[in-house]
This record gives structure tokens, C-alpha cells and sequence, in this order.
């Protein structure tokens, strides 16, 4: 008789739920957007239908330059401009939304359902985790711990809404209501990996919830964990 693990793994792999492996680190879909954008909608939608899946960590960056044009967005702030602009620079081209950005080396229109799927199990099969990282909660603040491992990248505290219904008053959107998953809220760089152990506290950032990302100078991202709201 086969073993119930082995049983309860094909199970899973027949659905198309294939357990995660040991110290699986989620893979970091990055969606630029704006609540003033028409086009930004559809991918909205997908970043939710993303943000249900464990082994994605689907966050929703708002920019501030569509605010010029009539509505501003109520959840965009300058560090999600930088980012999307640092990225701009690596990829070769200016900034646009909806643009979705995988594991820190993949852009494409966040909207393509199609091109995403792709790109996603792409990253899946070749997700490279520098170090082992953890992220617990420690008084009001967190805690973040990066093993030991090779290279060199930042550690990121990002703190995000789970969901939002906005109402837009204004702009290419004006009369819709959108609905917009894992929200980024704050954005932080705590400083420096360079392959030894590093312990970290910090104070816990705006949102509900939190994460953690590990990204090498190049834009890949080689670590990531979260800690939901309530732990």
C-alpha cells in the first residue's frame, strides 16, 4: 500500500494543488496601476483572483503620476513610483500601467491573462531562494530573520490592505467602483544582506497585513515570506 503522504500528494497534483516543497518561498507578482487608469481595471481583477493562491504573493502598487488627471488615487504614494521607475531602468523602457512584474525579472501588461499564466509558472520552475527568510510578529513590531546563503540583496518590509471598494469620482474611471487586492500601503529598506545571518526587528508598517522581500541589486527577487493580520 502506498503511503498516505504519497496518497495525499497525487490527490493534490490531480487537482492542480500540488503541495509546496520544504521552505518554499512564495513567487512576488508586482502590479503597477491607478485607480485613474482605464485600462487598469481588468488587471485589478486578476491580482485578485492571484492574491487566493499560497504560493503568490500578488501586490498592488499605486503610482502617482495618472493624479494630475482629474482623480486622484487614494492609495498611491511616491515610494511605488520609484519602484516602478528602478524597474523602468533594468527592463529598458519608461513606466506604464498596468504593468506586472514577476519575481522581479518579468514585465508584461497586467491584464494579459495569458502572458501572466506564463510567466508565472515560469517563475515557479526556476524560483531562486537565496537564503532562508522568516517573518514573525514581535510586540507591535516584527521580526525578520535572513539565513545564511550566497550573494547580496535589500530586505523590504512592505505592509498592504487585503481588499478595497473604491468608488471613482472622476478621470477615465469616473463612475466605476473597482475592486483592488493586496493594497500597498508602506514600502521600507532595512538595510543590506550580504550572505551572512542577519536578525532584524522593526516597527510594524501601515497595512494589514505584512511581508518581506529579499531582492538582489540586479531586481531579482530571491526571498519572500508574509505574515497575515492577527499573528
Amino acid at each position: 500500500m502506498m503511503p498516505l503522504p504519497t496518497v495525499r500528494a497525487l490527490f493534490l497534483l490531480t487537482l492542480g494543488l500540488a503541495p509546496l516543497p520544504a521552505q518554499a518561498r512564495p513567487v512576488v507578482l508586482e502590479l503597477f496601476t491607478s485607480q485613474s487608469c482605464s485600462s487598469c481595471p481588468p488587471a485589478e481583477e486578476l491580482l485578485a483572483e492571484l492574491a487566493g493562491q499560497p504560493d503568490l504573493l500578488p501586490l498592488g502598487f499605486h503610482v502617482t503620476y495618472w493624479n494630475r488627471l482629474g482623480w486622484k488615487d487614494s492609495f498611491s504614494f511616491e515610494g511605488a513610483t520609484n519602484r516602478q521607475a528602478a524597474y523602468a531602468s533594468q527592463f529598458g523602457g519608461g513606466s506604464f500601467t498596468p504593468q506586472l512584474v514577476v519575481d522581479g525579472v518579468r514585465s508584461l501588461v497586467g491584464s494579459r491573462r495569458g502572458e501572466a499564466a506564463t510567466a508565472i509558472a515560469a517563475a515557479r520552475a526556476d524560483a531562486t531562494t537565496a537564503a532562508n527568510l522568516t517573518l514573525v510578529s514581535k510586540g507591535n513590531g516584527v521580526g525578520i530573520t535572513v539565513g545564511e546563503g550566497k550573494g547580496a540583496a535589500r530586505i523590504l518590509l512592505v505592509g498592504f490592505d487585503r481588499r478595497h471598494r473604491t468608488a471613482i469620482g472622476r478621470g477615465e474611471n469616473g463612475g466605476r467602483t473597482i475592486l483592488q487586492a493586496n493594497v500597498v500601503r508602506s514600502l521600507r529598506d532595512l538595510g543590506s544582506w550580504n550572505g551572512k545571518p542577519v536578525t532584524l526587528s522593526a516597527e510594524r508598517p501601515i497595512g494589514e497585513d505584512v511581508a518581506v522581500i529579499l531582492q538582489e541589486p540586479a531586481g531579482r527577487i530571491v526571498g519572500a515570506a508574509r505574515l497575515q493580520a492577527g499573528t
